[in-house]
């Protein structure tokens, strides 16, 4: 594995510790793909309730609005009011992070297959080391 300086790294992993952290990756995985539902209706939930908070906030602290800007749309008879409210920062309710990523379906079978196939391939060997150039191509699922 050469890197930008000329120096390479030329180490050798036994074949049954590279199987194992992939059959880690793999449960991880598909643990991650089954609960990103979960994972996202509580994201939303918390959103919906932020959106609620935040309302109600500027509602509380319109008082010390800054730069009000209307804009009334006939068509649909409604007003949007547009303000700004100068606060110290953390001074009003924060909105929900997501904590998880998303995953598509078409990644996650591209992922599954490429580890599960890697999988069967080092229970076939029988090498007691993986290679360099193997390890490289399987890294970036460990």
């Amino acid at each position: 594995m050469a890197r930008g300086n000329g120096r390479t790294i030329n180490v050798k992993i036994p074949t049954v510790k590279v199987i194992n952290a992939l059959q880690q990756a793999l449960a991880k995985l598909e643990l991650d793909y089954t609960s990103q539902d979960q994972a996202e209706a509580e994201y939303q939930k918390a959103t919906d309730k932020w959106k609620k908070d935040i309302q109600k906030w500027a509602i509380d602290n319109f008082s010390k609005a800054e730069n009000i800007r209307t804009n009334y749309r006939s068509w649909s008879n409604t007003l949007n009011v547009d303000f700004d409210i100068m606060t110290e920062e953390g001074n009003f309710p924060q909105e929900p992070e997501r904590d998880f990523e998303t995953m598509n379906v078409h990644t996650y079978r591209d992922m599954k297959e490429e580890i599960s196939n890697a999988i069967r391939i080092l229970q076939l060997t029988d090498e007691e080391v993986v290679s360099t150039s193997t390890y490289n191509s399987i890294a970036k699922y460990l």
